[in-house]
């Protein structure tokens, strides 16, 4: 089955297509055939597009959700229409000599898959859209009021350009901490206003998290009950979460995704009187002091420079920058604390798990974040080869020592195919049900 996912931004497309079904997934042997993004959406819009080995950029004009995923789908379809043309035999499928809207150059779609931001208490698992579910994501729009409203622009988007016959799936980032019990989601407030007004941990990155897990489990041979873990995504946006027996059982981020660790350009952790003392002493609106702690704030904020983890690295090698060395050393330190809160609170705790761009990619910050974890069990192998463990995929790697109490692991996240791959199970799900 050949799967769009879809992630849609306020300004923002990122997709993939994927090539994956019950075996395929027993297997991992789920193949990738186009990605890309396109980037200012709303206006000349930076596209960038994947498919049949060839890779373009091309700067268009884009005003709406509609015409961003018209214009990579007409770039996928020339892609692979050009390797076709080259190629004694197609790369994928046979030439479809009838234009259809769900066929890009002899691929056909045959589902499409949504990212969607918040699903709420309504949405503890992935859905068939319809009407219901869409209002459901509706609804919700005032608990993520800069995504879930793009999110139901992408859907009306796919259905106006595929028509009613290609179904669409909702996965959401929410849903995997649908686990937590009271205790870990409630906050301290007054108890009628979680009644009143849903204000509680909802957590987000739960798709990273939940793919983290299942990988753990397969390179390491073990059934969920017996998957004890901490990941940490860790890239502009950033997130820990606690995992017992393949459930979450907590997470870092809260309310909004401002909670929790320190984060690009999100300040993470704050006390809440801060908002009023800025407000007075500086004379901000809210709308202000919203844009000062997500866009402004992090590691942007600290430093004066970048919100780059490998900038503020380079320039803190280079230039012995002060603020770009507490920015590093602000970060780490916030996702020591949050292990250790972690390892507190769970009854078992086997490995840490590390992925995101920071994460999976930043030998230097894992080792500045487990330095001084020896006695929490924690101990890095010296070598400067990471183990390979058996049936891993590119990027994942075994980095703790040998006699290491806890295991460390690296595993590049790859939300877009768990999202695939809860799209084909949703599917045949509601074929095999009708």
């Amino acid at each position: 089955m050949n799967v769009l996912v879809v992630n849609f931004g306020s300004s923002s497309l990122k997709f993939q297509i994927v090539d994956t079904d019950r075996q395929r997934m027993a297997e991992d042997q789920d193949l990738l055939l186009a990605k890309g993004q396109v980037d200012r959406i709303g206006g000349l819009a930076l596209v960038q597009v994947s498919a049949g080995g060839t890779s373009v950029r091309r700067v268009l004009p884009i005003k709406t959700p509609r015409v961003a995923l018209e214009s990579v789908l007409d770039i996928v379809r020339e892609l692979l229409h050009d390797t076709a043309s080259g190629q004694a035999h197609a790369p994928h499928a046979a030439l479809e000599h009838t234009p259809s809207a769900s066929h890009l150059g002899g691929l056909r779609i045959d589902a499409v898959g949504h990212r969607v931001v918040h699903g709420g208490e309504r949405f503890n698992r992935s859905v068939m859209i319809d009407g219901e579910v869409e209002q459901g994501i509706a609804d919700c729009i005032e608990l993520a009021p800069l995504h879930n409203p793009w999110n139901l622009k992408g859907i009306e988007a796919v259905r106006a350009i595929f028509g009613e016959d290609v179904p669409q799936v909702a996965v959401f980032d929410t849903a995997f901490h649908s686990t937590m019990s009271e205790e870990a989601f409630l906050y301290a407030i007054p108890y009628q206003l979680y009644r009143r007004h849903r204000i509680r941990r909802y957590g987000f990155h739960g798709t990273s998290h939940r793919y983290v897990a299942y990988r753990y489990r397969r390179l390491l041979g073990l059934q969920r009950e017996d998957s004890h873990l901490i990941s940490l995504h860790l890239g502009n946006g950033c997130s820990a979460c606690a995992i017992e027996a393949g459930q979450s059982i907590d997470t870092s981020m809260g309310f909004t995704p401002l909670d929790g660790l320190v984060m690009g350009t999100r300040c993470g952790d704050l006390d809440p009187s801060i908002v009023e003392f800025l407000m007075q002493k500086e004379g901000y609106s809210l709308a202000e002091i919203d844009g000062l702690l997500n866009k402004q704030s992090g590691l942007l904020g600290l430093s004066g420079l970048t919100n780059d983890m490998r900038e503020l690295l380079d320039e803190e090698a280079e230039n012995a920058d002060r603020r770009a060395h507490l920015a590093i050393e602000v970060f780490c330190r916030r996702v020591r604390k949050q292990i250790g809160a972690y390892l507190a609170i769970m009854k078992r705790c086997d490995a840490l798990v590390f992925t995101g761009g920071i994460g999976a990619q930043s030998s230097q910050v894992r080792d500045r974040i487990l330095s001084g974890l020896e006695g929490l069990g924690v101990v890095l192998e010296t070598t400067s080869t990471p183990e390979t463990l058996s049936g891993s995929l590119p990027g994942e790697s075994l980095i703790s020592a040998t006699h290491s109490p806890r295991k460390v692991l690296v595993v590049p996240t790859n939300e877009e195919l768990l999202i695939a791959r809860d799209t084909v199970r949703c599917v045949n799900a509601a074929t095999s049900s009708s």
